[in-house]
C-alpha cells in the first residue's frame, strides 16, 4: 500500500509559480511511475505530467514548456514545478502513483490539492 500526501497548491497571479510536491510512504518509491492528473470541475482527470521509475518523462501540450515533474527518490517525493501560470491551470491536482507487481498493475492517488490562477 502507497499513500500520497500533496501539497503546494494555492492561488497565484497570472504569471506566477507554484510548486506541488507529493510524498509517498513505503519503500519503494524509487519503483514507482509518477504522474500529476488535474481535474475541472464536471470533468474526468487529464494527465498533466508523468515520470517514469526510468527517468523518462511526458507532458501534456497544453504544459509544456510551463511545467517541470522531477523525483527526488531519497526523500520519496516527486514535485511539479509551474511556471508562467495560466488561469485555465486552475483545477485541483492530483498526484498519481503507479507500479506492477508480478504482472499486477497497481495504483494509488492523493486527496488533491487546489490551484486556482487569477487573471
Amino acid at each position: 500500500q502507497v499513500q500520497l500526501v500533496e501539497s503546494g497548491g494555492g492561488l497565484v497571479q497570472a504569471g506566477g509559480s507554484l510548486r506541488l510536491s507529493c510524498a509517498a510512504s513505503g519503500s519503494i518509491f524509487s519503483s514507482l511511475a509518477m504522474g500529476w492528473y488535474r481535474q475541472y470541475p464536471g470533468k474526468q482527470r487529464e494527465l498533466v505530467a508523468a515520470l517514469t521509475s526510468g527517468g523518462s518523462t511526458n507532458y501534456a501540450d497544453s504544459v509544456k514548456g510551463r511545467f517541470t515533474i522531477s523525483r527526488d527518490n531519497p526523500k520519496n517525493t516527486v514535485y511539479l514545478q509551474m511556471n508562467s501560470l495560466k488561469p485555465e491551470d486552475t483545477a485541483v491536482y492530483y498526484c498519481n502513483a503507479i507500479i506492477v507487481l508480478l504482472g499486477v498493475r497497481h495504483g494509488y492517488w492523493g486527496q488533491g490539492t487546489q490551484v486556482t490562477v487569477s487573471s
